[in-house]
């Protein structure tokens, strides 16, 4: 598996994503796909303080045991625990740090992440907090996820000769071009900030289980979601334009899980492509989806998949 460099991190091309440890995972599950990513040469984590009920950094903690320091973790907070909002304020930061260290065990956490702004708390604020922590060695880099454009730039603008703003998360995939449009991804280009990809297969319709004319697998997070999200996510649109790109992988011999994957990393600003997993056996397919694709390709798949649906 190659690195990418993320700051002062040298974070795998594949990371994972812990959201399923602590929900669909306990910890002999979350154990296993923790050392299945090791073993496989995926070195970054990227969970967050309120996934898997709060459960999540802790399992991922214990999994990895006397192997953290094989591994880049990446955490995030701003969600509060009742689910009734965010909160960023200086204070908060702090507290939810600490909270966060204790729960994975570990004395430092490589990647500390903006979860969501508040809204009210000045970035600026938020930024200098996280700064405070790099100076105390609680955190080696900082990072932000679900920024607008405008928010990114003052992100990066409030670091001002402190430890800078190092990446972003948003969801970008084939099936799901927003940073493209929404101008991040170009921000990410121009002011040198690493882009991490969540939600990379779409929901899963990009894993390859989905079929032409055939149901949802069941036992799926596209089968398990909420009926809202899956009338989006299983479409007209969006079911013809998978079809359409296993058609074209079958043609090429291409897999539609490499295509997900390694059409994303065709971007120099994308660092990682952050995929969940709930087995070692997913594991080891993202670890082995990734490929050089050739201009041809690429061209192609952007032809299938650019113009966005309503």
């Amino acid at each position: 598996m190659e690195q990418r460099s993320l700051g002062s991190l040298h974070v795998s091309e594949v990371g994972v994503g812990c959201n399923n440890f602590g929900s669909r995972l306990d910890q002999a599950g979350t154990t296993e796909v923790v050392r299945a990513a090791l073993d496989a040469g995926v070195n970054f984590f990227d969970t967050a303080d309120v996934y898997g009920n709060w459960l999540s950094e802790q399992l991922l903690g214990v999994a990895l045991g006397e192997r953290r320091g094989e591994a880049v973790i990446a955490t995030k907070f701003g969600m509060l625990a009742d689910n009734s909002g965010f909160c960023t304020t200086p204070e908060y930061v702090r507290s939810a740090c600490d909270a966060s260290l204790s729960r994975l065990g570990t004395d430092v956490i490589d990647l500390y992440q903006l979860h969501f702004p508040d809204g009210v708390t000045p970035l600026a604020e938020t930024i200098g907090a996280m700064q405070e922590l790099v100076a105390k060695g609680k955190v080696r880099e900082i990072g932000c996820s679900n920024l607008t454009e405008a928010q990114l730039r003052e992100a990066v603008a409030a670091t001002g000769d402190g430890p800078r703003l190092v990446s972003i998360q948003s969801q970008y995939s084939l099936l799901a071009r927003y940073p493209e449009d929404d101008g991040v991804l170009a921000t990410c280009r121009e002011l040198g900030v690493g882009f991490l990809p969540y939600y990379p297969l779409a929901n899963g319709l990009l894993t390859g289980k989905v079929r032409p004319g055939q149901p949802i697998p069941e036992g799926t997070r596209l089968s398990l979601m909420p009926e809202d999200r899956k009338a989006h996510w299983l479409s007209e649109v969006l079911r013809s334009r998978v079809d359409s790109l296993i058609a074209y992988g079958d043609e090429q011999g291409v897999s539609v899980l490499t295509f997900a994957f390694s059409w994303l990393l065709s971007y120099p600003e994308v660092t990682s492509v952050i995929a969940g997993a709930s087995s070692a056996a997913q594991i080891r397919a993202n670890a082995l989806a990734v490929t050089e694709l050739n201009p041809g390709q690429l061209t192609r798949l952007d032809e299938l998949t650019r113009v966005l649906p309503d």
